[in-house]
């Protein structure tokens, strides 16, 4: 836990983009248990862990919120935080994919783990203050980060080829959310390396982690219940 250092429209800034991210992710939350009962039953497990996600977050993102507004900044709230949901991602996707039983039990053996070795190997970087070990985890986290994106992007791939219409195009969108949202989470990771001091790179960084867990999330989460909301009506006609 560290010390808030911002200060004037620095601190307002980050302390409204907590806020928001507080208010998105708990709205989320009650929006994804209202659309549970829209899709088919093979599909409404992969909606309702949307809804879980956005739940931790936001309660995660409420004691973010209420500590920096008592002057204190605990990155281990987000580590927690992601530690949860970030494995949940995986499974929400693979969920509404239409994933083979045996091969979504396969992907889950070996996604959800490195999920929690990037996670974990992230950490220590993170609440170091030493250049060169930052460097050094974020390395480290770098290969299981690398090694889930290569694997889901081919398997967003490969669904997108299985299916056509507006099936296709949900997978599609979910590709670019899931692809450009968790390339935003290394490069913020970097900037207190470029100047621990600097209020404005400290900004950048909250606003950057923040942003991308909308979007990684809630945003995410839409894409989620659009591919089942598509495969529900194709099933349907």
């Amino acid at each position: 836990m560290e010390e808030v250092m911002l200060t004037g429209d620095s601190y307002t800034l980050v302390y409204n983009l907590l806020s928001f991210g507080t208010a998105v992710m708990l709205g989320a939350f009650v929006y994804f248990l209202t659309q549970i009962g829209s899709v088919s039953k093979a599909y409404k497990s992969g909606v309702a862990v949307s809804a879980v996600v956005v739940g931790i977050a936001g309660y995660h993102y409420f004691r973010i919120f209420t500590g920096f507004a008592n002057g204190e900044m605990n990155e281990g709230y987000r580590y927690a935080d992601w530690l949860i949901t970030v494995p949940l991602l995986v499974i929400e996707l693979l969920i509404v994919l239409g994933v083979a039983n045996d091969v979504r039990k396969s992907l889950m053996l070996r996604l959800v783990p490195a999920t929690v070795a990037m996670i974990a190997l992230g950490y220590p970087g993170e609440v170091s203050t030493d250049e060169g070990t930052k460097w050094l985890w974020w390395v480290l986290a770098m290969i299981p980060f690398v090694y889930i994106l290569w694997v889901l992007n081919g398997q967003l791939k490969a669904a997108r080829g299985r299916e056509s219409g507006p099936v296709a195009s949900a997978i599609k969108n979910a590709t670019v959310v899931l692809l450009v949202t968790w390339c935003v989470y290394p490069i913020a990771f970097l900037f207190p390396i470029f100047d621990e001091t600097s209020e404005t790179l400290e900004v950048i960084r909250q606003a950057g982690y923040t942003v991308a867990d909308i979007t990684a999330k809630a945003l995410y989460g839409l894409m989620i219940l659009g591919i089942a909301k598509a495969r529900t009506a194709q099933e349907n006609k």
